[in-house]
């Protein structure tokens, strides 16, 4: 059934957008007008400007975290969810937003629980997320929920945030790296080769090894930068593929300088998943089976996997943990037992969650320390070994003139 993006008017003034899903457009403009909407613009998602289309678009975390304290606090206010998400529609900055959040109005309107309403739209409200307020919505604990859910997201976009910031500096270096050699090897040196060649003295050997190089990506450049791209595009195929994943997610936590820091940020992202959860009212074993889609690892995921059914049959969840010493850690294990034991295992989790986080930022604080003059002394020594190749034996040639 396709859907239709409107623009209406309602009884007071007020200009809607969203959207609708009806048979054809006749039906689409029917069910809009028994709302008490006047119909001032309507058309099929599917038919929309290629550049235009939501594919292109999205919702941005920090959008997400700002409507969730938004929601928290009309909730704390008194506000029915209906008024709120209408409030909320009409004031949202980003366009995609705005027609999800009218879409949730309808919905609302039309009967939906606030999580069914939520989880039509998975490309904005995560499972973890859907879940958290269907757990508020049981527990009659909206506002409280929404807050955590505001909290939970502002930590994740920091540590992602973090995290990616790190690695621009290293990428711009390793760009310009590469753009540096490869104009040295196809202007410069060619130039000064042939002056070389001309002076007819021996060439050193660590020079014609440079030249050789030059000479092979002046001449057979072009194949090269087609196996290149042959071989990223390979690469990328593979890592679309499940295996290809699967080994994708293995290699982050082998690599030496890297894996440390990627295994603390999937154990803190546990154990802020599980406290938020379990804090929230959700049982322990759906809360290891959501923390286990919204982890961000298979690895980690086959762990939490492995916990549902080893709970489920009765075992400790911290039993479970144990069996995987080298993913996680024999300190989260005994702090997860201790949880058990005491009953207070989502402040126990909570704990672990700041001191994992404060493990990230050092790591990647650490991280970045080594990259940057490690980065600065590969570059300068790369491009110094060109010139002194090329330079020698011209400073040679001038002095034996």
């Amino acid at each position: 059934m396709p859907t239709y993006q409107y623009k209406a008017i309602d009884n007071t003034g007020v200009t809607k957008e969203g959207g609708v899903d009806a048979v054809n457009k006749d039906l689409a403009i029917g069910a809009l007008q028994r709302r008490g909407l006047i119909v001032v613009s309507i058309h099929d998602q599917e038919n929309k400007p290629f550049l235009q289309k939501s594919v292109f678009e999205k919702v941005p975390v920090k959008d997400v975290v700002i409507l969730s304290r938004q929601i928290s606090t009309l909730f704390d206010a008194q506000v029915s969810a209906l008024k709120a998400f209408s409030m909320l529609a009409s004031n949202a900055d980003n366009r995609l937003l705005r027609v999800k959040l009218t879409q949730v109005v309808d919905d609302l309107q039309a009967g939906f629980s606030i999580s069914g309403a939520l989880a039509k739209h998975p490309d904005v409200f995560s499972d973890f997320y859907i879940n958290m307020v269907k757990a508020g919505e049981e527990s009659g604990k909206l506002n409280q929920t929404f807050s955590y859910l505001a909290d939970y997201l502002d930590r994740e976009f920091e540590i992602n945030s973090k995290t990616k910031n790190a690695l621009v500096y290293p990428a711009f270096v390793i760009f310009t790296f590469f753009a540096v050699m490869t104009l040295m090897l196809t202007v410069v040196i060619p130039r000064l080769s042939e002056i070389i060649k001309s002076s007819g003295q021996s060439i050193p050997i660590y020079t014609q090894v440079v030249i050789g190089v030059s000479n092979f990506v002046v001449n057979y450049g072009i194949f090269l930068l087609m196996f290149l791209i042959i071989l990223i595009g390979y690469i990328w195929y593979m890592l679309r593929s499940e295996k290809g994943k699967e080994a994708l997610d293995g290699i982050k936590l082998s690599i030496p300088a890297v894996g440390p820091m990627f295994t603390k940020i999937y154990l803190a992202r546990i154990a802020d998943n599980m406290d938020t959860m379990l804090s929230s009212g959700i049982a322990i074993v759906r809360s290891i089976e959501i923390t286990g889609d919204v982890v961000g690892n298979r690895v980690y995921k086959k762990i939490m996997t492995d916990a549902v059914e080893s709970v489920k049959a009765g075992g400790s969840f911290s039993a479970s943990l144990e069996k995987y010493p080298e993913q996680i850690p024999s300190i989260m294990v005994q702090m997860v037992k201790v949880g058990e034991e005491t009953g207070s295992i989502a402040p126990i989790l909570k704990t672990l969650a700041k001191f994992y986080k404060r493990e990230v930022d050092n790591a990647i604080d650490t991280l970045v320390g080594l990259i940057e003059p490690i980065m600065i002394v590969v570059l300068g020594l790369g491009v110094g070994l060109l010139l002194v190749s090329v330079l020698v034996p011209i400073y040679n040639m001038a002095s034996g003139i």
